[in-house]
Parts: C-alpha cells; sequence; structure tokens
C-alpha cells in the first residue's frame, strides 16, 4: 500500500472490565473509521463496546479467549485479519499482544502493540518474543516507553503517542441522590479518586491519610474512590482504624464512574507511578481542580502549580494540604482550571488519532525498508 492509501486494521482487547484504556480503544477505533480508514474490533461479548461504538462504522467481532495462550483464539484474529486484507493487527492489552503475534506469524500482516502501563515487561520467553514479533510498540506516555527500553525493546521500535480525551464531551455531574445512596452528602465538597486498586503502582492509602490530614482544616470534606482491585479490602481497613468510615466512601467499580468524577470539588490520583493518568484530563477538561503525585507520566499532562498541584508519591501531607489549597484558595483554583483547559486541547482524542495513523503508516513503510 502506498502512504495515500487506507488503513485496513484488526485491533485486539481482551480485557474483561471496563475501564481508561478501553475508552482510548474506543475513541481510536471510532476516529479511524471515521476517516475513512476500515476498522475492525475483537473484543469478548457483552462488552461496552457494543454500546460506545454503535454507528460508528467499526465492525465489532466477538473473542472470548481461554488464556493468553489460546491457539483458537489466535486462529480467530488470523482468519479475519486475512478474510479482510488486513494491512495490520493492533494488540491493546497484555494478554492480546500473545494471541495477535501468534495470529500475524507468516502473515504478512504488521504487528503493532499498544502498552499503556509503565510496569517492567515480564522476564518470560514468550513476553520477549510478542514484543521482538512487534514492527511497532505504542507508548501511552514518555513514562512507559522509558520503562519499556529498560524492559530491552529497542528504542527504535517505541513511539510515544499520548492517549487523548473528547473535547467536545460535557460533564454530567451523579445526581444528590446518587451521591446519597453512596453514603455522601451532596452539599459538602468531595474528593474523589477514580482508579483501579491495583498494586504495586497504585496507593490509595495515601488518598485516605491525606483526607484524613486535610480533614484537619476541612472538617466538611468527604472522600470517594472509585475503582475495584486487590488493595480494596486493606484500603477499607485503614479507613476505619483513622476513623474515616463514614467520611470516605469506597464504591468500587462503577459504570457511572464518570459522572462521579463530574461531581467532584476536586479530583485526586495519589499512585505511586501512572503510564499516564487519564481520568485527571477528564477533570482538567470539565473545570475541576486537580491534585496528584508526581508519579510518572502524571507529570507529562499536569504542570505543578499551573494546571494542577503535585506532591511527592507517598507523601500524604503535602497531597493533604494541597486539596485544602485547591479547596480554600478561589485564586489558585481559577486560575489552574483555565490553565488545564487550555492545556488539555494538546491532548484531545483527535490529535491521539491522527499520531497513530502516522506511527501504522511508520510499522508498514519500516517494513519495506
Amino acid at each position: 500500500m502506498s502512504l495515500g492509501d487506507t488503513l485496513r486494521s484488526v485491533h485486539v482487547d481482551t480485557e474483561r472490565t471496563w475501564g481508561g484504556g478501553q475508552r482510548q480503544v474506543a475513541w481510536l477505533a471510532a476516529g479511524l473509521a471515521r476517516r475513512g480508514h476500515p476498522t475492525w474490533l475483537l473484543a469478548r461479548r457483552g462488552s461496552r463496546y457494543t454500546e460506545v461504538l454503535r454507528g460508528s462504522g467499526v465492525e465489532l467481532v466477538p473473542l472470548d479467549p481461554l488464556a493468553e495462550w489460546d491457539a483458537v483464539a489466535a486462529l480467530r484474529i488470523r482468519t479475519l485479519a486475512c478474510a479482510v486484507r488486513a494491512d495490520i493487527v493492533v494488540a491493546h492489552a497484555a494478554h492480546a499482544a500473545l494471541l495477535a503475534a501468534m495470529a500475524t506469524v507468516r502473515s504478512g500482516i504488521a504487528l503493532v502493540i499498544t502498552r499503556r502501563v509503565a510496569l517492567p515487561l515480564r522476564r518470560s520467553p514468550l513476553s520477549r518474543w510478542k514484543h521482538r514479533r512487534a514492527r511497532r510498540v505504542i507508548a501511552v506516555s514518555q513514562r512507559v516507553r522509558d520503562e519499556l527500553l529498560a524492559s530491552g525493546v529497542e528504542p527504535e521500535r517505541v513511539c510515544v503517542v499520548h492517549s487523548g480525551v473528547d473535547l467536545t464531551r460535557p460533564a454530567y455531574p451523579a445526581e444528590p441522590g446518587t451521591l446519597r445512596a453512596i453514603g455522601l452528602d451532596p452539599g459538602s465538597p468531595v474528593a474523589v479518586m477514580v482508579s483501579a486498586l491495583v498494586p504495586p503502582h497504585k496507593d490509595p492509602a495515601t488518598f485516605v491519610r491525606a483526607l484524613a490530614a486535610a480533614r484537619r482544616d476541612r472538617p466538611d470534606l468527604q472522600g470517594l474512590i472509585v475503582g475495584g482491585g486487590p488493595l480494596l479490602s486493606v484500603t477499607s481497613r485503614l479507613c476505619r482504624d483513622l476513623g474515616l468510615g463514614d467520611t470516605v466512601r469506597l464504591a468500587g467499580h462503577r459504570e457511572d464512574a464518570e459522572r462521579l468524577l463530574a461531581a467532584a470539588a476536586v479530583a485526586v490520583l495519589s499512585s505511586r507511578d501512572e503510564g499516564l493518568g487519564t481520568t485527571l484530563m477528564d477533570a482538567m477538561l470539565w473545570g475541576i481542580p486537580v491534585v496528584a503525585t508526581a508519579a510518572g507520566g502524571l507529570q507529562e499532562v499536569v504542570r505543578n502549580g499551573v494546571d494542577g498541584l503535585l506532591s511527592p508519591p507517598g507523601d500524604a501531607g503535602a497531597l493533604g494540604h494541597h486539596i485544602v489549597s485547591a479547596l480554600n484558595d478561589a485564586d489558585l483554583r481559577a486560575r489552574m482550571v483555565a490553565n488545564a483547559r487550555t492545556r488539555i486541547a494538546e491532548f484531545s482524542s483527535e490529535r491521539m488519532v491522527g499520531r497513530t495513523i502516522e506511527v501504522y503508516r511508520d510499522a508498514l513503510y519500516s517494513a519495506r525498508c
């Protein structure tokens, strides 16, 4: 194909839950189709893709692999890719990467892997093999790229494409009744953190301790953590130990996470490390002040004292102080919100789609060089 031709791409996402990564895949797939590039997406039956991509022009194909090395699932990917004459197969999850790598062996179809987390690659032979097979590995931040390089992926094959946000998407804050059902007072400020509670890079304990510190100055402050994972139970115990059982609510995984975030007085992310932190991008778009740790890719979006406030990872006192500042200092809050809305335009989903197309074309061109 020439550089002016359309791209025919097959995308694979095997995740069982819906999160920020799935939203990015949906925006990318819809953006490709909107620009005239035939696009197929293989995902698990019953996923939210069916609803989100309805009418987008993206063709959804069910794929329910039993394991990361499911040969039948890999054959389904290969069969579809060959039938639609795909130029490229793109894996959007760690388990999807091995399936896509298996599917493209001796097919002549380019493989691209997208990496969204700032975690070291597994040192297994299969992990090394699938990443060697990829013509390009897309990192959603420089932080993720650094981790890929440290894991042995060649620099010339790793491209940074920052995740994006749909700048036209309005905020729909959760209704007061929804907040009351969770146990929150709609009349008092809420610090909201939307985050999967998984070790080692997530750190909900620092958020809880920061809330305890902030409440010394703002006793009306409430906390809400939206997201599930292995750290949920230990976080619940910490809330009880600090006497915050009636003040910090743990909502678990929620389909209305975005609406809960939109109801926040301040958006918080207390990670030890982070690929990029797309929930904060939503907050910046919607005019919600942002307070976070200076963890990984967060620093590529939020500029401390300009678009939001950043504290050292694990420093609950500093994070709590910043939460109070964002609530009490009206001038600071207004300045950060205004700057954030300007800043977030640099991270539009349309820009993400355009840059991704460039990487896909580069992957195809490199194979002929």
